[in-house]
């Protein structure tokens, strides 16, 4: 059985938080918010290795949003 590992990379990001739904548009995952609401209501979304659903759930450096097959660090 082949394991597919997540593409890994850094998103800065301005300040010290930023939004779920706006990591993922940042990083050009998803294009717009229904797209966001869309991924998040399939939990296909998880944050620090957690299932997450909140949009609006808060971000900071050192956090690591996996979806799909990509995995984002949030750097300041």
């Amino acid at each position: 059985m082949a394991w597919i590992l997540p593409r890994m990379r850094d998103v800065q990001i301005r300040g010290d938080m930023i939004r779920l739904g706006q990591l993922l548009k940042l990083a050009g995952v998803l294009d717009s918010g229904g797209d966001v609401k869309a991924v998040l209501t399939a939990g296909a979304v998880k944050v620090n290795g957690e299932p997450e659903s909140r949009r609006g759930r808060q971000l900071h450096p050192g956090d690591l949003v996996e979806v799909d097959a990509e995995a984002l660090r949030v750097v300041s």
